[in-house]
């Protein structure tokens, strides 16, 4: 199965970027904790050279929290400041805030000494399609000032949002990369809803993502499902259809019912507290 997904507006919210970022102090990275490689834009490397950085680790309270805090050490040693969130939940902008400030605080220092006092920070917040960015945005601006959604390509255009006298967003649309050059990102993208399931062999990512679980979290699935987890991805499936009674007409088995219930269970966090990927 390819994992490729680039439609023409990305190619333009590229650009776009390119542009903004000449106007802005910070770059607010959000990518997704359960998968913290494969959701990040590698374009953002290039294109944010000499700006300060942060990288939310969104959608932390469905990632493993042993895996976020060893991503946490990780950013910190290669110079960027790391936040566990959950965009939905207001209660942790407070951090983020703080963080903001800390980050920034050379570029404000610089501007206190050339007597400018009261110019907000701007900041980009970027991040791959349907990883939450507009959620994070609301939740800190503290009004529905982003449209949100659970599809990817919401954003369409860039939007200026005033926080506070102190911090000013811009939010950019998600931007995916032409072409996955190792097919495991595309793969781990498919994952968590990044690449429209519409676009992708569901019955085919469920055996993938059975084979991981296996692995990394042995016993999940069994616990769940109450499967044998020795019978290899394709047995598991089939009683994963059986327990859930997932059937077609005639009681044959239902795999594609099957297949989108695992990772509806997955993205919802009804399988756990799981990380695809570590440092």
């Amino acid at each position: 199965m390819q994992y490729q997904w680039y439609p023409g507006h990305m190619t333009k919210a590229k650009r776009q970027m390119q542009e903004d970022i000449k106007l802005i102090d910070l770059i607010i990275e959000l990518v997704d904790a359960r998968i913290p490689v494969s959701s990040h834009n590698p374009d953002i490397d290039q294109l944010g050279q000499n700006k300060s950085r942060i990288v939310l680790l969104n959608k932390a309270d469905l990632a493993d929290e042993q895996r976020n805090q060893e991503w946490c050490s990780y950013y910190k040693e290669r110079g960027m400041y790391a936040v566990r969130l959950d965009s939905r939940n207001r209660a942790g902008m407070k951090n983020v805030q703080a963080v903001i400030q800390d980050a920034c605080r050379e570029k404000l220092e610089k501007n206190r000494r050339r007597g400018i006092l009261n110019r907000p920070v701007r900041a980009m917040v970027a991040g791959i399609p349907n990883v939450g960015k507009s959620t994070f945005i609301n939740s800190f601006a503290g009004k529905a000032c982003a449209k949100t959604g659970n599809k990817p390509g919401v954003t369409k255009g860039k939007q200026w949002i005033r926080l506070n006298k102190n911090v000013e967003l811009l939010d950019t649309p998600g931007i995916l990369w032409p072409k996955f050059e190792d097919q495991t990102v595309g793969l781990h993208l498919a994952y968590i809803g990044s690449i429209k399931d519409e676009l992708v062999n569901v019955e085919e990512m469920a055996l993938e993502l059975i084979g991981e679980l296996t692995v990394k979290y042995p016993g999940i699935l069994s616990e769940r499902y109450e499967a044998d987890e020795t019978a290899g991805s394709i047995g598991i499936l089939e009683q994963l259809a059986r327990s859930r009674g997932c059937l077609k007409k005639g009681s044959e088995l239902d795999y594609a019912k099957a297949a989108a219930l695992l990772m509806e269970d997955f993205r919802s966090g009804r399988l756990g507290r799981i990380s695809i990927e570590t440092p």
